[in-house]
Parts: C-alpha cells; structure tokens; sequence
C-alpha cells in the first residue's frame, strides 16, 4: 500500500463519516456531497477509490436511484482495473450525474488535504 493512500485514508474516512450522519439526518443530497468528496480524495488510491463507489452504491439503493446503481455499478469495474495504473480521471466527482472520464477541478479545500498527504511525514519517510 503507498504512503499516500495510508495517509488520504483518514480524510477519505471522515467524508464518508459525514455522509453517514447526513443521510441519518434525512439529507440524502449533502450525504452523497460528502460521498463525492470522498471520491476525489480517494481516487488515487484504488482501496479508498473502490471504498467511495461502494458507498455511492449503497446511496442508490438506499434512495431508490436506478440510475446511480447501474451508474455505481459499471464504476466500481473501472475504479478495480484502472485505478493502479492511474487511469483516472482527476477530480472527477464519481456519481451517475457525470461522465466516468471527464476530469473536472478540484476544489481548493480538497486540494489541500490531498497535498498535505502527498507531503506528510509518513510519506516523506517512505521515499
């Protein structure tokens, strides 16, 4: 396992944490926000990028999303076979809503924490 994906797995925890609590709440639109921040964050890791879509699968079968189930579905096969040779689309979000392989910008917050793990302690010493 890389440095980075020990690292991004907390930050990956807690999205998918608040997407728990969200959904508990009665929020399922803010619940998947979270989910789709978990998957920007995790994409790079292909545990915490295939750990993201499963959860996007349970959201769709939990809400009734036909479309978000079959979108999951098809995701998770990419998330399992391209995401260790790198084949992913940076920022992508992850959900139904958009193309599996349109890169999209990654909010500046995110950025940060994703940063931060490529620079971390942890991941410096490994090199």
């Amino acid at each position: 396992m890389s440095s980075y994906s020990m690292t991004i797995r907390a930050a990956v925890q807690r999205e998918i944490d608040c997407a728990r609590e969200a959904e508990h709440r009665g929020l399922a639109d803010v619940a998947f926000h979270h989910l789709e921040r978990a998957h920007v964050l995790g994409q790079h890791s292909t545990r915490d990028h295939v750990r993201a879509h499963l959860a996007m699968l349970h959201w769709g079968i939990r809400n009734r999303s036909l479309r978000e189930v079959i979108g999951q579905l098809l995701r998770l096969v990419g998330a399992v076979t391209k995401t260790a040779i790198g084949w992913v689309p940076e920022g992508n979000t992850g959900g139904a809503n958009v193309s599996p392989f349109k890169p999209m910008p990654i909010d500046p917050e995110l950025r940060a924490i994703m940063m931060a793990a490529q620079c971390s302690p942890e991941t410096s010493a490994r090199k």
